[in-house]
């Protein structure tokens, strides 16, 4: 039996890009060895990151799951900051797949409020299971529409983008200190799946 070097180093890849359409594409995955992660499933993934949010902002953000879907409120108020439908499930053993679409909330446009969606997927492969945040066809706010001019780019990326990648990026190695007992280091890489603009 093989024994891993306690000081062998996970890689979390990620990309966040504006696509041509002015959507915003971001994406967070690593993989954790197949005996850390049996109980891992996208539902787990979703519930730990919605804890995290909560002690990460402090309780300025609160999340709140409901039968209709979930809301990211700011501090005790009924605003909603970004609203998404009820969580869909697909997939089987191999590969499963929890999709929250956005249906409004302040942060997003109002004119899309019915694009982009957040998915939490776990996928069983060779080197174990790779765990996956997605954030897709999402239309900020603060980009104003399809034709964002540099000063709001350059708004968004240093406020929404960089909290989000921030806040996925920690969740991720916090989760998997967690899963290993702390074994190994993690490292950030980038990855490259769409063609986009950097944000």
């Amino acid at each position: 039996m093989s024994v891993e070097p306690a000081d062998s180093a996970s890689e979390i890849a990620c990309q966040q890009v504006l696509l041509a359409d002015a959507s915003v594409f971001s994406v967070q995955e690593m993989t954790v060895p197949a005996r850390y992660a049996v109980a891992v499933d996208p539902d787990y993934l979703l519930a730990r990151y919605l804890e995290y949010i909560r002690v990460f902002t402090l309780s300025l953000i609160r999340p709140r799951l409901t039968a209709e879907g979930l809301e990211f409120r700011l501090l005790g108020s009924s605003l909603s900051l970004i609203r998404f439908t009820a969580p869909q499930r697909t997939g089987g053993a191999e590969k499963s797949v929890l999709e929250l679409a956005i249906c409004g909330g302040v942060l997003v446009q109002s004119a899309q409020c019915t694009r982009g969606k957040l998915s939490f997927a776990v996928e069983r492969t060779s080197e174990g299971s790779r765990l996956r945040l997605r954030l897709a066809d999402y239309c900020p706010l603060l980009l104003g529409g399809s034709r964002p001019s540099r000063v709001r780019k350059w708004l968004y990326r240093f406020t929404q983008a960089y909290l989000h990648r921030v806040v996925t990026v920690r969740f991720l190695q916090r989760l998997f200190r967690e899963l290993t007992g702390g074994r190994r280091c993690v490292r950030v890489v980038r990855l490259h799946l769409l063609e986009g603009e950097d944000i």
